[in-house]
């Protein structure tokens, strides 16, 4: 693959992560997107289907996390980061996913903000921010070895 052809892969990629962004109250149902534009820390939390919301939030982070494999691959080439990124991307799952249910399930005012920054982390692709320099980084130290 050229040079021009990876940038354009990884320009359209990144138009999808921002794509899901823009049309996250179209795509995905969840309540919390106009709950936290408020002034959240005083109000009640609102109404919701669980198990919809789970499956939706599950979903985004399914997306945003293929898209960000894509990109990482683009970007490096290197199918052994993609590996170990898919695990870093598994792991970060489950564990957020649970803390995710908990607030969801027992909503207090004092957690919420936890719950919208631990949200955040489902429904926004900052796994992605933190790999790609890291990697970036790994790849130049190895290069100068």
């Amino acid at each position: 693959m050229g040079k021009t052809s990876r940038y354009i892969l990884a320009f359209l990629l990144f138009g999808l992560l921002v794509v899901i962004r823009w049309f996250e109250n179209e795509l995905f149902y969840d309540p919390y997107l106009s709950f936290f534009h408020k002034d959240y820390l005083y109000i009640d939390s609102p109404r919701r289907e669980v198990l919809k919301l789970v499956s939706f939030t599950t979903l985004r982070y399914a997306l945003n996390s293929i898209i960000s494999l894509g990109i990482l691959y683009v970007a490096f080439k290197d199918s052994s980061m993609i590996r170990f990124s898919a695990i870093i991307y598994t792991l970060a799952f489950v564990v957020l996913i649970c803390g995710y249910l908990y607030f969801v399930i027992n909503p207090k005012q004092s957690d919420y903000y936890l719950f919208f920054n631990l949200r955040r982390f489902l429904i926004q692709p900052i796994i992605l921010i933190v790999l790609l320099p890291a990697f970036y980084y790994h790849k130049i130290t190895k290069e100068q070895e």
